[in-house]
């Protein structure tokens, strides 16, 4: 893959790899924005097409465009025109298949707000004394070797981890409504909210963003959560990754983090 490209896409060319004499086709949407206001990344754009022309003897490539947005025609077209396809022309067949997996897609949204990393094999701490935010973007956040296993070290420190994801949708949107001006990204944005409503509300001791090396978007992100928690004295760290990065220099970042927190506690009570 390229060499400029983030430690996500180059771990999807390895995945791709991986899968190239396994399967008969491989599923590569290409993931357009929410909105004309919001989009994502250029190399979600043109993933596809970074896909073909950098690994060969690939299988047939499954590529529609999906938007991101409502629950709307436009966005459901794609997937069903898919399903119709692969069934060979059963129409009622790919509707309900379609309903099954959007009903299956929101018990999971669901049930990670309501019941937190567990649902996606993580195991909190029983008697966390401290909560962080960890706000960043799926792909890299839950994914053990792009983030060097991160969430773990955490919870082995102790630390309680609300992620974007376990923020409720409402919420996320009212922060978007009193946000001055909202970024171009879809998922940048979703990290700003979710950082925001966490620090406003109170429901962290502090806020960690995750970062993969290159990503320009989180360049933005980054500065917004830090002077968001400058103005509230909420203790902020950004964590960059990329294939380069080491658990043990992870390790490193993190015990400080929770360290600090624990003796801002401890003075707190203190006086």
């Amino acid at each position: 893959t390229v060499n400029d490209a983030c430690i996500p896409i180059k771990m999807f060319h390895g995945h791709v790899a991986a899968l190239r004499d396994r399967v008969d086709y491989l599923f590569i949407p290409r993931l357009a924005g929410s909105s004309m206001r919001y989009t994502l990344c250029p190399k979600f754009l043109g993933l596809p097409d970074m896909v073909r022309h950098s690994i060969r003897g690939l299988p047939e490539i499954l590529s529609p465009r999906l938007e991101m947005g409502p629950h709307g025609l436009k966005r459901l077209r794609p997937f069903l025109e898919l399903g119709i396809s692969m069934s060979g022309g059963l129409r009622l067949r790919a509707i309900r298949a379609l309903h099954r997996a959007r009903r299956a897609m929101a018990d999971e949204a669901r049930r990670l707000r309501d019941d937190g990393l567990q649902v996606l094999g993580f195991s909190q701490p029983a008697d966390a004394d401290l909560t962080v935010g960890v706000v960043g973007y799926p792909y890299v956040l839950y994914d053990r070797l792009s983030s060097g296993g991160l969430l773990t070290q955490l919870f082995q420190l102790g630390v309680r981890v609300v992620t974007p994801e376990m923020v409720d949708p409402a919420e996320l949107r009212r922060e978007a409504a009193v946000f001055p001006e909202n970024l171009f990204w879809y998922y940048s944005n979703r990290s700003v909210w979710a950082g925001m409503h966490l620090m406003r509300t109170g429901r962290v001791d502090g806020l960690m963003h995750v970062t993969a090396f290159g990503c320009g978007p989180d360049a933005m992100v980054s500065k917004l959560l830090e002077l968001e928690a400058g103005a509230r004295s909420v203790p902020f760290t950004a964590v960059t990754v990329d294939e380069h990065t080491g658990q043990l220099g992870l390790q490193t970042r993190a015990e400080a983090f929770v360290d600090m927190l624990r003796w801002r506690t401890e003075g707190d009570e203190v006086s």
